[in-house]
């Protein structure tokens, strides 16, 4: 009997471990999961073509069946807040696959670049709040850095529902975990958080292709991007032809006089030396370049014997921060992205000749430290044979012109690319119930703020369509950042911040976070994200759990030339309008129509507006706080601040 014992105990091993192998439940739905509460609750998978299937959870009880590809996909009915359940699928031939201890209640999509990503570890007081952090109530999930040229229907890397716990929630997001804590003060339910986010990423690469048609993106490097996932090289070579494109026409440049071009003329054009090792080039000790941030060329000749040319080759050029476009004999041969990438790029039969050989890198670094910074080992020729030839010999540079941004990126790259993020982190999620979303980005687009504001409706506009027609969006206006300035100037991070405000103005399920009081001037990534959480909790209260309270501080309504003063208008004013530190509100702004004609203007607080001194101008439009890094210091009762804003006068009462 004993014998026999072990014989079914191992068989049963043997089952479980099948069914380990190949998951009847996508992803998501795993161990300590969250399922929203108050909406049909979807599940799908993966079985045997045309199975039957048995859904259980929370005594409901529904079927399903596969298709002939194996995808089912069931709909259980909508469930008040609660838990642990158990969620069982049983297939008609007997395999079974359960998750343990899920809880319904209020799941959140939190996504955008870096601020997003900020770990608790990172934010502010992280050691006490990682010491108190234990809430069987919050479970949390990271979605992988994966991209993807065609939208994938699982996860490329594993993902795991944790719970809230000192050992979990240090490399969770800060914004995400503290948000959840602080709405569960008035919704007192579970709370699911998902991570989807990337630092550095524009908020192209988060949008589906037809969404970014919708927004009026270039065709031609949409298709190119077609044409990446069938024919990687063909890709590469259109992309390299719009990319030289893009630089003639940026420059002035005519064709056969480029930077990476080989005829005599440019040839002979005396660059400057760089040094031996390379390194990053704000190491140089060249004034021009000690806080550049931008393209820089390089340059490096080497001389092959007939055999060498002759043979397969391999250009390794180890990393560069933070993009390459790269030339051999004016030649395109490949383009990276990612500060850590080793590029080595396969060199096409006949390029190389016997005698000079010329190498050209177009290095484009947009935040921190940049240029070709690995080992000088890492930088050579390799061939077949296996021999190989290092380019060591006199580098040389140019900087590029200035005011070319937005600079292109290859609509593959990670973060700067176009689709690829929703192809992998965002479209595997499929149908999952979301409460609503948490976005927080738009620091990589303040060179292109222009467009931002209809990049973000239709962001919003294409995740609804995959998740939900109303489902909210609580986006966080970017933070204070970079240098002060004591006169008025045109502001990438100013209009991306009317962008996002506008673009919330227009939606009836959207809600603003104004964070422009509490970044910091001196680091991209604020640590103080318990205050932004609290403040992203109130939109939510407004927006999604429908609290009759102001979704933020306030807010500028309208503005009028009256006499010799503009008076500004605001609503959603709890009790009066002050201004900090001072007896009158400083940053505000009357301006022209056109660019440059902005003047600082003293202003005087009455109630609910603000009277601006308007004597001997005629402005057209007003604005407030409009800089990378501004001092505002307009809020009301509440304590919450007066956002940034852009307004056109009305005509004179």
């Amino acid at each position: 009997m004993r014998g026999t014992a072990i014989i079914w105990a191992l068989l049963s091993m043997g089952h479980v471990a099948l069914a380990q192998a190949a998951p009847l439940l996508h992803d998501l739905f795993q161990d300590h999961a969250v399922f929203q509460r108050g909406q049909p609750i979807r599940v799908w998978g993966k079985a045997a073509a045309n199975e039957s299937l048995q859904v259980t959870f929370a005594g409901a009880n529904v079927s399903a069946r596969a298709d002939a590809s194996g995808a089912w996909n069931a709909t259980l009915p909508a469930m008040s807040a609660g838990g642990p359940h158990t969620l069982i699928v049983t297939t008609g031939a007997g395999a079974t696959q359960r998750a343990e201890d899920v809880l319904v209640g209020d799941v959140w999509l939190c996504s955008g670049q870096s601020n997003m990503v900020l770990q608790v570890h990172r934010a502010l007081d992280s050691r006490a709040e990682i010491a108190g952090s234990a809430n069987d109530s919050i479970r949390m999930l990271t979605v992988g850095l994966v991209s993807s040229v065609t939208p994938l229907s699982t996860f490329s890397t594993p993902v795991q529902w944790q719970k809230a716990a000192p050992s979990t929630v240090p490399e969770f997001s800060a914004a995400c975990f503290y948000f959840a804590r602080e709405i569960q003060k008035t919704a007192r339910v579970p709370m699911g958080l998902v991570n989807a986010s990337w630092g550095g990423s524009r908020i192209e690469a988060w949008m589906s292709g037809q969404a970014l048609r919708d927004a009026g993106a270039d065709p031609a490097t949409l298709e190119v991007l077609g044409r990446y996932a069938s024919d990687p090289t063909d890709a590469q070579g259109r992309w390299a032809a719009i990319w030289e494109t893009w630089w003639r026409n940026r420059t002035s440049t005519a064709a056969g006089s480029e930077p990476w071009s080989v005829s005599p003329a440019v040839r002979n054009q005396k660059w400057q030396a760089a040094p031996r090792e390379l390194d990053v080039w704000e190491k140089w000790q060249v004034p021009a370049l000690a806080q550049y941030n931008g393209m820089l060329w390089y340059r490096v000749s080497v001389k092959l014997t007939a055999r060498q040319a002759a043979q397969p080759a391999v250009l390794s050029l180890g990393r560069i921060d933070e993009v390459d476009q790269t030339w051999v004999n004016g030649r395109p041969v490949g383009n990276s992205s990612g500060a850590d990438i080793e590029r080595a790029y396969s060199l096409p039969p006949k390029l190389l000749q016997a005698g000079e050989n010329v190498i050209v890198v177009n290095a484009l670094d947009t935040y921190g430290s940049g240029g070709i910074n690995g080992p000088t080992a890492g930088r050579a020729l390799r061939f077949a044979d296996g021999s190989s030839l290092p380019l060591d010999g006199t580098w040389e540079y140019q900087i590029a012109p200035a005011n070319l941004s937005p600079y292109p990126r290859a609509p593959w790259d990670s973060t700067g690319g176009m689709t690829i993020l929703h192809n992998a982190m965002i479209a595997p999620m499929g149908a999952y119930g979301f409460r609503g979303v948490l976005w927080y980005q738009g620091e990589s687009n303040t060179e292109d703020a222009p467009r931002y504001q209809t990049l973000l409706s239709g962001l919003m506009a294409d995740w609804r369509r995959q998740f939900g027609a109303q489902l909210p969006f609580l986006v966080v206006q970017l933070a204070n950042y970079g240098p002060p300035s004591g006169v008025p100037r045109e502001s990438g991070w100013a209009e991306v911040r009317e962008a996002q405000r506008l673009a919330v103005a227009k939606d009836a399920h959207a809600g603003l976070a104004v964070a422009v009081d509490i970044g910091d001037r001196y680091d991209i990534h604020p640590a103080n994200k318990q205050e932004l959480a609290r403040r992203l909790a109130r939109a939510a209260r407004h927006v999604v759990y429908q609290e009759a309270i102001a979704p933020s501080g306030p807010v500028a309504a309208s503005a009028h030339r009256s006499a010799d003063k503009v008076v500004v208008t605001f609503e959603d004013v709890e009790k009066n309008l002050l201004a900090y530190s001072a007896s009158r509100p400083v940053g505000f702004e009357l301006c022209g129509a056109g660019r440059g004609s902005c003047r600082f203007v003293d202003a005087l607080v009455k109630g609910a507006s603000v009277e601006l001194d308007a004597s001997g101008i005629a402005p057209t439009r007003v604005r407030y706080c409009w800089a990378d890094s501004p001092v505002c210091t307009l809020y009301d009762e509440s304590g919450l601040p007066a956002g940034p804003f852009e307004l056109a006068l009305k005509k004179e009462h």
